[in-house]
């Protein structure tokens, strides 16, 4: 019998690459969270699909209201624009951006490490990536090595870890390593704003576009006219 995983699976790009290295590796079990994002419906739709074209043996979705209670995201709350990506790519990560959902992942991998004690899972998996991201504070190693910490003290076996295998990749890897694992790409999301067409424009979608051409790959995921993947 292989071990079990709880995979946080948002159906983006990166934590479907992650869905299929559990795939390969666990039986494993999706989470999902709708934290009143703008793109909640559509994000459902992928992680669902992900899990099921993936054979997880579980999908749960949960929601999360306290997001779009307190605001102060452009992903949670209506009266914050979300911007367009900065004309010169490098320079994304730089600041912390309006995107950032206050502790968000905190409040994710707290339900994910409840779930796997209930499961008897000893992994969870997250596509957290440091490399060619946003600069969200809760994508760092060092923010993982200390949540870790705080698993092992307050949990009732203290083995459960949470394993990020994707943190320090590229974007373009990562892309690589879907293709690979035939992970599928098809039917993940990763904008910001548009939930049946990809904006092209916002940070999510540009540095999806990005890792797509730099692999060689078309990304598969429809866009806005004059926007090619």
């Amino acid at each position: 019998m292989r071990p079990k995983a709880v995979v946080c699976l948002s159906g983006g790009m990166d934590s479907t690459v992650c869905a299929a290295l559990a795939a390969r590796d666990f039986d494993a079990y999706a989470l999902h969270f709708s934290y009143g994002q703008r793109t909640e419906a559509r994000e459902l739709e992928s992680a669902r699909a992900v899990a099921d074209a993936l054979g997880f043996r579980q999908f749960l979705p949960l929601r999360v209201d306290l997001f779009r209670i307190i605001g102060g995201s452009a992903l949670t709350d209506a009266t914050i624009a979300v911007p367009e990506a900065p004309a010169e790519v490098s320079s994304i990560g730089a600041e912390v951006p309006v995107t950032y959902v206050p502790f968000r992942n905190a409040h994710f991998l707290s339900a994910a490490v409840s779930w796997a004690e209930v499961l008897g899972a000893r992994t969870i998996l997250i596509g957290a990536v440091e490399q060619d991201s946003s600069g969200y504070p809760d994508c760092r190693p060092a923010y993982y090595d200390a949540f870790n910490a705080l698993v092992r003290q307050g949990t009732k076996e203290g083995d459960i870890r949470i394993e990020t295998p994707l943190i320090r990749m590229r974007k373009a890897e990562i892309v690589r390593l879907g293709v690979e694992l035939n992970a599928p790409l098809h039917v993940s999301w990763s904008c910001y704003s548009g939930d049946r067409v990809a904006c092209g424009v916002c940070e999510s979608c540009v540095l999806r576009l990005c890792a797509f051409r730099e692999a060689g790959r078309a990304d598969p995921i429809p866009y806005v006219a004059g926007v090619e993947g």
